[in-house]
């Protein structure tokens, strides 16, 4: 059994798509939703205006309130900042040429919860007129992408929107509950996923076993996260499966401190790390006792995707758990530079111990390092995070290193009884 050559595809594979979601120079480009609804205008257009009667529809939106500046709108949402409290932000809105019941282009003055420089090139233009049969309803956003991550997110947000809209025009009620978010549909979209995954590991039965085994480590690596999540105060927390690509833990407000973002993102690879011992003692204690090839195969194939997933995890690229952990605990760039030597250095010997042909390793690796140095827009918050200290520092990097070290002996050793 091989698992080079499925790997390092699937590997490849992951990188592209990483770059194209993530890094890729989308430029400007403007997401345009319409829909006609059986209404009057007045009707649409006293919901869709933030100033209308009906402009609390949404239950993210809990108040909507005029600036003492000129066209100026103040709105404060039901997510909440870093301390806890309602996001407010603030709109200009320009008016909007043509024959329309209710047309304005709103713009984002301040944030409480995003530093100003992301809303820099965001427009929101909306239009209701009416057409025959009833109301046309015109939703365009605007904004400089780099990565089609966000403007997928975006245009999906804009279409559940309208779907929750036409619901209250409906029922008067508007669910904050997304169909997409439940319980069912994650595990549909997780069923998916090992199905996607399966021909990159073979289409037989062993194949789809390898597929499902991933998709279970995947699952135990986004639990680390919600688990890290819960523990720094987020109330709301979900997992969400995306095909081929794996899984995201989303939490439910901005981070505070440079500790919650390393420990948040440290738990993915460490709480598998617990699994490492155990799923070793398996092995022996079945070898002991004269367990069936099956079972051992089953155990240490395990054992291995779960290291291997979990390495690469750590690798220290910015989007990557790894990266995420370094570039908090290291505050100069000399001091991250050799984090990230030694964390690659580690990652390359462990994958030459398992037998990964050097070419393949030195390709890999400037890879990623390509995709590490490409200019990538973040999400900055309005306030620096809080400082992380000297002893939360060392507390942080000895979990790292260990979480890694004991991936690193998983995957060895799974490799070595294996192959």
């Amino acid at each position: 059994m091989s698992l080079s050559t499925p790997a390092l595809i699937l590997l490849v594979t992951n990188l592209g798509l990483i770059w194209l979601l993530l890094a890729a120079p989308i430029g400007k480009r403007t997401i345009r939703v319409r829909r006609l609804f059986r209404e009057k205008p007045e009707r649409i257009g006293e919901a869709m205006h933030p100033l209308g009667r009906d402009a609390l529809w949404d239950p993210q939106i809990l108040s909507s309130q005029p600036l003492k500046e000129r066209n100026g709108i103040v709105q404060t949402f039901a997510q909440s900042d870093r301390d806890g409290q309602p996001i407010e932000r603030r709109l200009a809105l320009d008016p909007v040429d043509g024959a329309w019941t209710m047309a304005y282009e709103a713009r984002v003055l301040e944030d409480s919860a995003l530093d100003p420089a992301f809303w820099k090139n965001y427009r929101e233009c909306r239009k209701v007129r009416p057409v025959p049969g009833g109301t046309e309803l015109i939703i365009e956003q605007t904004d400089q992408y780099r990565g089609l991550a966000m403007l997928i997110f975006r245009f999906f947000q804009l279409r559940r929107q309208f779907d929750t809209f036409e619901a209250w025009l409906t029922t008067g009620k508007a669910s904050r509950v997304t169909g997409f978010e439940r319980p069912a549909i994650q595990i549909m979209m997780a069923v998916l996923s090992t199905l996607i995954l399966w021909p990159f590991f073979g289409l037989s039965l062993s194949g789809l076993a390898m597929s499902t085994m991933l998709t279970l480590v995947i699952a135990l690596h986004e639990l680390g996260h919600l688990v890290a999540y819960r523990a720094f105060g987020h109330e709301t927390v979900r997992m969400i499966f995306i095909p081929l690509l794996g899984g995201v833990a989303i939490g439910g407000k901005p981070y505070s401190s440079r500790l919650e973002v390393a420990t948040c993102a440290l738990m993915g690879p460490g709480l598998s790390a617990f699994f490492v011992p155990v799923l070793v003692e398996a092995h022996v204690i079945g070898t002991d006792a004269g367990a069936s090839g099956a079972y051992n195969e089953i155990v240490l194939t395990f054992l291995l995707i779960m290291g291997g997933f979990n390495i690469l995890n750590m690798l220290p690229m910015s989007r990557f758990d790894g990266g995420q952990v370094l570039r908090q605990v290291f505050v100069s760039r000399n001091a991250l530079l050799f984090g990230t030597f030694v964390v690659a250095g580690a990652i390359m010997l462990t994958g030459w111990r398992i037998g990964i042909p050097y070419q393949a390793l030195c390709g890999g690796l400037a890879v990623m390092v390509l995709l590490s140095m490409t200019n990538q827009v973040g999400v900055k918050p309005r306030r620096e995070l809080l400082p992380i200290g000297g002893g939360e520092r060392l507390f942080v990097l000895f979990g790292y290193y260990a979480a890694l070290v004991i991936h690193a002996y998983g995957l060895i050793y799974a490799a070595d009884h294996l192959f």
